[in-house]
């Protein structure tokens, strides 16, 4: 059986989703760079905030290592921006509303939460080589430590 979602040494499909920039990004624009992506439940929740400014304090050290950072969550731009703003994010965030991309990436699943049972992301990053491969994963993160270790993925 063919496993839902991208598997670690197999091209990422392209895919467009709308920015924090205003337009549309495709991954394709990257090609040529390391591409971070993080997947993360909500803007503004305690450890969606935690693990975004842990990528914002190691951004010049992700881009000096020829990596770009994107996040991906399911809110729409207008939350985006405000998270943007109130963090002082340096990366695009893009607006993935119907999770077309967390499917494909196999991140939008059935969570649990005080008993009740829901579908929505589970905390994932992917690093995506210079030729648009899938080099590294990490599924079901913790935030502690979690971006030093992409920081030593990108750099190797």
């Amino acid at each position: 059986m063919k496993p839902s979602h991208v598997e670690v040494g197999s091209p990422v499909p392209d895919f467009t989703l709308p920015a924090s920039s205003g337009e549309n990004v495709s991954l394709s624009e990257f090609r040529g760079r390391k591409v971070v992506l993080f997947f993360y439940p909500k803007n503004m929740t305690p450890t969606c905030t935690e693990e975004a400014c842990s990528f914002r304090d190691h951004y010049g050290a992700l881009k000096e290592a020829g990596a770009v950072v994107i996040g991906i969550s399911p809110d729409p731009l207008k939350s985006h921006a405000k998270f943007i703003d109130k963090h002082s994010l340096p990366y695009l965030l893009l607006a993935d509303e119907e999770h077309k991309v967390s499917e494909l990436f196999g991140v939008w699943q059935l969570k649990k939460m005080f008993g009740r049972e829901y579908m929505g992301i589970v905390r994932s990053t992917f690093l995506i080589d210079e030729k648009g491969r899938l080099a590294r994963e990490w599924r079901k993160v913790k935030v502690k430590g979690h971006v030093e270790a992409v920081l030593e993925a990108v750099l190797s």
